[in-house]
């Protein structure tokens, strides 16, 4: 027996071994097997099919080493699914398998799996299904025995005659002496027993919310759509109730025996929708992400493999890769959001997409929802390719929020600037606090200040290893790389001119937060970006503060624009709208206007209309001026226009190939190499080589060429002529070391 092992590596897709007679009962596709590979290195792998036909060199196969599964631990439409993936965002396989499966299950991980265990009670073999009097008997002596003995019968759930021993003594209030009293004269006996590390509910379940008319109307227009296409676009304004419909649309589905999947951009919306979900579903809903620890992960897994305990998943991107048996709906909520795009390491999939071709391998339907739909998926709903509902009126009818700008370029020519904060701001601010209700102030960097400036001469700080300045933390009192992480200490003077006064230039959350304080001494603040939310439960505790009011004010950056519900914001303030807008991307307006309209969103999500500062130097701005209307459909417009005309997406797919070296020279010599194969088939598809914004990572210089290819396109062409250009390349042993990473649809 040959087979196919699919190997974590970013090699070629699959190895064939050949199965030793003795293991051949053991084999199926999905299974782990231990393998050697290279010389001496033993991997864990996945079978993925069984070889009809012998390979033809049979004289370097080796064999497996062991079969470590009893059972397949990945599905046979899983590894179908990793299969598009890898052709569609150009990977390997094994790059895919690395990705998917939790590192804890495979052999050669650094990290084991342990079932969890605990001591339970039970009555002993001779006192099962007997007349417990002859117990009772030998018990009159011993009061304290009979009493423990009595909590047991009364406390030990009834279908399965057993508690734990913590629960027992707890319950009893005996000690552990007492217990072995019973055990010893064979009334009770302890056994251990695996229990899910997983937390589980003991509210009672609710049932659901009835939805409002136009929450129902949209509901009936979904299940309409669905008749006819796959997937459905919900444009829902922001507290419009999306939830809610999403809950009824979960219910319909469950009815039919069908798993569902809810994903999320963001774990940090996790922990406010579990809770929101949990009252109507209990243990139905599992949660899976990158901070449910290792354990937790794999009884997810290992559940989902077995008897599908869990109807609903709850997720981030990574949850696409989980076993489901019987998927019936996806629903991916703030569709639009960039997170949903995993960029380094390979695969660097877009969950969203990635998600719509996962259902259709499973006949499932899919929703997608946002207040402010990506271009891409806007234009398949006006072109017909997806169903589209939309939803325009907030939950209550609460008007949507009053933007009103502010010109700061003016502020500052009649010096009226003071601080960060805009008059008008501070002033609505003091109103808002002063009646109960809360702030949020919203700025797209993180940090004291972008850099450190020299006064004299100008001069900056870079990252030794990277093209890029140092970013200042004042709190932690150092200088830190936001791309490659390293810390530097804050040099005491410019060396360029020696002088001593270096001042920050710019500003971020860490310095708002100053000045928050300033302004505010007796006012609770937190600060909400990747510098305060590292662990596990940070994001889940700013929250949960400002949603119990004990924060009054909650700054951050794109973080807190993300769905999040908050019954008392009536005032947000974004801080520059500038710095959104002037960004070198053809996605910035984009993302300007939904990072501006989502935060925009967050304020007045009950009866009172929220009202909203928006800071900047152009509020004549075309893009601005969209924003303060709520035009959603005149910023697509604009911007539809501009892509067609330049060839962009939705018009044109575009995939970027990285060129790394760490001489600069051979690799500007092998990425221009490279784009002449390329421009012999593809012409004027190609652009570059070019350099990027940052140009050099961890001391790997980097090129970037960016292919503009027809929506309808080959992957499968696209992808051989991307492989002659590679064996071509090869050819030259200077440019043996070169690292090429492609990234299908980038954002």
């Amino acid at each position: 027996m040959y087979i196919e092992v699919i190997l974590p590596v970013p090699l070629a897709d699959s190895y064939t071994y050949f199965v030793p007679p003795e293991m051949e009962t053991k084999i199926s596709p999905g299974v782990l097997v231990t393998v050697e590979f290279g010389k001496s290195k033993k991997y864990s792998g996945v079978v993925g099919y069984i070889r009809q036909i012998p390979p033809e060199s049979l004289d370097k196969i080796k064999p497996i080493l062991a079969v470590e599964t009893e059972q397949p631990v990945v599905r046979r439409p899983q590894i179908r699914f990793w299969e598009w993936l890898s052709q569609y965002y150009l990977c390997k396989l094994g790059e895919v398998c690395h990705a998917a499966i939790p590192s804890g299950l495979r052999s050669d991980s650094s990290f084991t799996y342990s079932a969890r265990k605990e001591t339970f009670i039970r009555l002993s073999d001779s006192y099962r299904n007997q007349n417990l009097d002859e117990a009772f008997q030998k018990l009159k002596r011993s009061a304290r025995q009979e009493e423990l003995f009595l909590a047991f019968i009364q406390h030990s759930h009834a279908a399965k005659g057993e508690i734990t021993k913590k629960e027992l003594l707890s319950k009893s209030q005996a000690n552990s002496g007492v217990l072995n009293g019973l055990t010893e004269k064979g009334i009770l006996e302890t056994f251990e027993k695996e229990i899910s590390r997983l937390q589980t509910s003991d509210e009672e379940v609710q049932v659901l919310n009835t939805l409002n008319d136009f929450q129902q109307k949209a509901y009936n227009e979904i299940i309409e759509s669905f008749r006819e296409k796959d997937v459905c676009l919900l444009h829902g304004v922001t507290s419009a109730g999306k939830t809610e419909i999403y809950t009824h649309l979960i219910e319909k589905t469950m009815e039919l025996n069908r798993q569902v999947l809810l994903l999320l951009p963001e774990i940090a919306l996790t922990a406010q929708i579990t809770h929101r979900l949990k009252k109507f579903y209990g243990d139905k809903l599992g949660v899976y992400h990158s901070k449910v620890n290792e354990n937790e992960r794999i009884e997810i897994w290992n559940n989902l493999l077995t008897d599908s305990a869990y109807p609903i998943i709850l997720g981030v991107r990574s949850s696409i890769f989980l076993p489901f048996q019987n998927l019936g709906l996806i629903i991916v909520d703030e569709e639009h959001e960039p997170s949903y795009k995993q960029q380094d390491p390979a695969p660097r999939y877009n969950a969203r997409n990635a998600a719509i071709v996962l259902a259709k391998m499973h006949g499932a339907k899919v929703v997608l929802g946002s207040a402010t739909p990506s271009i891409e998926s806007f234009y398949n709903a006006q072109t017909g390719k997806y169903g589209y509902v939309q939803l325009n009126k907030r939950f209550e009818e609460t008007e949507l929020p009053l933007i009103i700008p502010v010109d700061v370029k003016e502020l500052r020519r009649k010096k009226k600037m003071k601080t960060l904060f805009s008059p008008l701001l501070i002033e609505k601010m003091q109103t808002a606090l002063a009646q109960g209700e809360q702030v949020l102030l919203f700025h797209n960097r993180r940090g004291f200040s972008p850099t450190l400036v020299c006064k004299i001469c100008d001069w900056t700080p870079k990252c030794k290893y990277c093209d890029i300045s140092l970013s200042y933390h004042k709190q932690a009192n150092h200088l830190t790389c936001h791309y490659c992480g390293r810390i530097y200490r804050l040099p005491g003077k410019c060396p360029e001119c020696e002088n001593t006064e270096l001042k920050p230039w710019g500003f971020g959350t860490e310095k708002i937060e100053d000045e928050i304080h300033e302004l505010f001494p007796e006012i609770s603040v937190a600060r909400m970006d990747s510098d305060t939310t590292r662990s596990k439960k940070s994001s889940e505790e700013i929250i949960s503060r400002f949603e119990s009011g004990e924060t009054q004010i909650l700054i951050g950056t794109q973080m807190i624009s993300k769905g999040l519900d908050f019954e008392k914001v009536s005032l947000a303030g974004i801080l520059s709208a500038d710095s959104l807008m002037n960004f070198p991307d053809f996605r910035a307006y984009e993302r300007a206007y939904q990072l501006m309209a989502q935060v925009a969103g967050r304020t007045g999500r009950r009866k009172t209309r929220g009202e909203v500062i928006l800071q900047t130097s152009h509020p004549e701005h075309p893009l601005i001026q969209m924003v303060l209307n709520h035009d959603y459909e005149g910023m697509y417009e604009m911007q539809s226009e501009e892509r067609q005309l330049f060839r962009y997406p939705p018009y044109f797919r575009l995939i970027n190939i990285d060129f790394k070296h760490r001489k600069e020279e051979i690799l500007r010599e092998a990425a221009t190499h490279f784009a002449d194969v390329l421009r012999e088939k593809l012409g004027d598809r190609v652009m570059g080589p070019d350099k990027p914004a940052v140009g050099r990572v961890q001391n790997w210089f980097i090129r970037r060429i960016l292919l503009k290819i027809e929506v309808t396109a080959s992957i499968q062409a696209l992808r051989e002529i991307l492989e002659d250009a590679r064996n071509r390349l090869a050819e030259n042993p200077d440019f043996k070391y070169i690292l090429i990473q492609y990234d299908v649809d980038p954002v």
